[in-house]
């Protein structure tokens, strides 16, 4: 078993509120792994995430791949860089997300592949010591397109998320469509010192909550997110880079807006 890519992703806020009017609020972390990463703002209000996407290849070929997802997503309340020294994480953590489950991708051609996956996990609220068991499902469709030198490539998801408290007091869910374009810029150069290429790419993709996603904030009113929109930049490596643990072969800035929420991306991996 091999482990295939490992990213840390920063995540400044999901929103990590303890309470909302009264009743403990699970959105800020149940959803922390599929809400995406990134500087999210809403009502003033800040807190941090930090994804884990961990997975493992199971079965690689010319035409299947088939990986055990592992992500593991850790919360932080009142975070600031100054609390990173030497890029280490603060030692407080407030809530954890591990989701494990099982991905399946197949390439009917060069240019075109599907991704499925499943995942069965569990979520815990260290300050309030609650416990929620969480459930994703979903599909992709990549298609590599010809645009001279650029390579584009044009993502679709179509995915569903719930969780629901031990307690069983507490349930949503929540599903989304995304579509995004990846596109090249067909200017490379070489970073010997890390031995690989580098090529800047640009993207952008829209996102549409068909249940009206639910963003809680530690104070002021919550915001329902309907849809929203990210624009960014990313430098695309030949390999991965640093870490072979890591695995990071995209290092990039986004910013996503959309119903009140503003968010800026911290980008370790394939954006879209």
């Amino acid at each position: 078993m091999v482990l295939k890519k490992a990213c840390c992703i920063i995540a400044l806020t999901l929103f990590l509120s303890s309470f909302v009017h009264g009743e403990e609020d699970f959105t800020h972390y149940a959803f922390a792994n599929y809400l995406g990463s990134g500087l999210y703002r809403t009502s003033g209000q800040n807190a941090t995430v930090v994804n884990l996407p961990f997975s493992f290849e199971l079965k690689n070929n010319a035409s299947e791949t088939v990986l055990l997802r592992a992500p593991v997503s850790l919360g932080f309340f009142n975070f600031k860089w100054s609390d990173v020294p030497e890029g280490e994480l603060p030692s407080s953590v407030g809530t954890m997300t591990f989701t494990p489950g099982i991905e399946y991708r197949v390439r009917s051609s060069d240019r075109y592949e599907f991704q499925s996956y499943f995942d069965l996990g569990y979520g815990k609220n260290f300050t309030t010591g609650t416990d929620v068991a969480i459930m994703s499902a979903g599909v992709s469709s990549l298609l590599d397109l010809e645009f001279k030198q650029t390579r584009p490539r044009w993502v679709n998801r179509l995915y569903f998320a719930g969780y629901r408290s031990f307690d069983g007091e507490q349930k949503e869910t929540y599903s989304a469509l995304q579509s995004g374009l990846d596109i090249g810029t067909d200017i490379h150069w070489r970073w010997s010192w890390l031995d690989v290429d580098v090529e800047p790419r640009v993207f952008a993709v829209g996102y549409w909550y068909f249940d009206k996603l639910r963003i809680a904030t530690p104070f002021g009113e919550d915001v329902l997110v309907s849809n929203s929109l990210e624009v960014g930049a990313t430098l695309a490596f030949s390999k991965p880079i640093l870490w072979e643990w890591m695995g990071i072969d995209r290092l990039g800035l986004s910013v996503r807006v959309g119903d009140g929420v503003q968010a800026w991306r911290l980008i370790f991996e394939f954006p879209i």
